[in-house]
Order: C-alpha cells, then structure tokens, then sequence
C-alpha cells in the first residue's frame, strides 16, 4: 500500500486526466493510503495476541487477499483506464468489476468482524487496550457499513430504472446535489450538499485511534497520577469509543439531510455541542472517581 501511495501520488503529477473533476489517481491514493492503516493495524493487533494466533493469522491473510487486494486492484485498473471504480455500470465490464468490490466488501466486513470476535477473547494483563480493540474495531465496523448506503439508487436514478433504462451510475457519494461537483482539497469531500464518506471515513479509523489512546494513557500514567488506576484507563478509552461513535452517527446524519460539512446548521451545531458536553461531563466524573479512589489528588 505504501508503494502504491507514491506512485498514485507521482500519477496526481504526471497524469492530467480527471473523473468527476478530479485526478484519476487520487481514489487510488486515498485507498492505498486507508488500506495502509487498517492492514498495518491488524498486522499490529494480531501480533500481540496469545491465544488462537494461527487462526488470527490466516483471517488476516485471507482479509489481504479476499479484500484488500481485489478492492485495491480494480480501483488501480479503473484509474489506469481514467473510469470511475465506484457505482460505474455503463458497461458489462465495469458492471462486473463494481459487483466484484462490492462482494470483496462483503468478505472484508465478514472477515473484520470474525477477527474482532477472537481478538475479543484474548488474555492480556492490559485492560485498557483490551477494551480498545473491540470497541475500536465495533465503530470501524459501523463505518465500513456506511458504505453500503452509497449504493443505493439516489431518487433520479431510481426514476430511471423503473422507466426501464439502464443508467450509467447506480449509488452515489453525495445526498441533494450529484456526484463530481465542487470539493474540498485532496479529500474532494462535496461542498455544495451532504457526503457519506465523512462519517464512513471517521467511523472506519477508530480502529486506529481506540488503540492510540490507549496507548497513549498508559505512557502518560507513569507522570499523571490519577491515570495509573487501569480502571480509570479503561473507562477513558470507553469514553472515547462512546464519543468517536457518536460523531460517526452525527456526520452520518447531517449527510443524510444533504447538509454540506463546514456548513453546519443550527440543529446540528446543537447536537454537536451536546455531544462534546457529554464527553466532557463524562471524562470530568471518570477523574472525580479516580481522585476520590486514591483519597485526593495529593495522596499516593
């Protein structure tokens, strides 16, 4: 993946041809570099168990070459063609290859979802991370799902098929204007309405960041003293997961109502608001318990 990275990237340079105005290779890019993590993750994740590793390691192989590599080959072969990947139906071929991402889809939610399942009951003397990873993995699985709304016919489409025409397009990243229009830099996230991909993108990478934070307690545990206690880490960590779910469901709805990303309205400007406060409140009352477990803050 990291190969393919620089050379979709190198591609952005010297390649001038576009896809709904932008680069051809920058789907490539933006895949390679998501498909980088989430494998580089597992490979992390299945590294530190114990228990049942041949079987964790074969799902991860079969993860690679089920998913990974069909999703990442048809997306580069679409690219190198200068054609959409997704939702492109305009030909047999481009039919057949849209199915066959949508089936390794499938296999890599199915095969995500089975290594959560044994990663779940692993032992390990780490609480913290051990309630990050499914946790992490959980939200991951409900982005990854969100996909699966972008291949629904929007309303024109629709209108198409049952007119009995063939419409070159079936699904679409955008809600309340089409696909292709203006977008925000490298990411090409729409911003002229709603776009599914925010919320499917956050959801997918808190496989990485539950982890992190994690992680990232436990180091800063040996100089903040009210972190030392794995109970308080590990209610952190769910604080966390809590959160990042519920801003993956809050971008999911403000795209569904066709509103652009930086173009909040009230209502969820409010939503949002409320979210961060209960996060606060929550991390607020998680450290009262720990300061009151270890008899105030002064005491050891």
């Amino acid at each position: 993946m990291a190969l393919l990275a620089a050379t979709a990237a190198g591609g952005l340079f010297l390649d001038g041809r576009t896809v709904l105005g932008e680069g051809v290779w920058l789907k490539p890019l933006k895949f390679a570099v998501s498909f980088g993590l989430y494998t580089i993750t597992l490979a992390w994740m299945i590294g530190r168990t114990e228990r049942w590793r041949r079987t964790l390691r074969r799902l991860g192989t079969a993860t690679v070459v089920l998913f990974v590599v069909p999703e990442m080959s048809i997306i580069t072969f679409q690219a190198a063609r200068g054609e959409r990947s997704h939702f492109n139906v305009s030909s047999v071929l481009d039919e057949v290859l849209v199915k066959a991402m949508g089936g390794a889809a499938y296999v890599g939610w199915t095969m995500t979802l089975l290594l959560g399942v044994f990663l779940l009951w692993q032992r390990t003397v780490d609480r913290p991370l051990a309630w990050a990873v499914p946790i992490g993995l959980s939200v991951s699985l409900a982005g990854m799902s969100i996909g699966y709304l972008m291949t629904s016919p929007t309303a024109a489409q629709q209108r198409a098929v049952d007119a009995g025409e063939h419409p070159d397009t079936v699904g679409a990243h955008s809600v309340g204007v089409l696909d292709g229009g203006s977008g925000l830099p490298l990411t090409h996230w729409t911003t002229g309405g709603g776009d599914l991909r925010v919320a499917h993108f956050v959801g997918l990478h808190a496989l990485q960041l539950l982890p992190l934070v994690a992680l990232g307690l436990g180091m800063l545990a040996g100089r903040v003293p009210l972190l030392r206690g794995e109970g308080t880490r590990t209610a952190l960590v769910a604080v966390v997961g809590a959160g990042h779910a519920g801003v993956t469901a809050l971008l999911l709805w403000q795209a569904e109502r066709g509103q652009p990303l930086l173009q909040p309205d009230r209502l969820t400007l409010t939503v949002a608001a409320w979210l961060v406060g209960a996060v606060v409140v929550a991390v607020a009352v998680v450290l009262a318990a720990a300061a009151r477990g270890r008899g105030g803050p002064s005491r050891r």
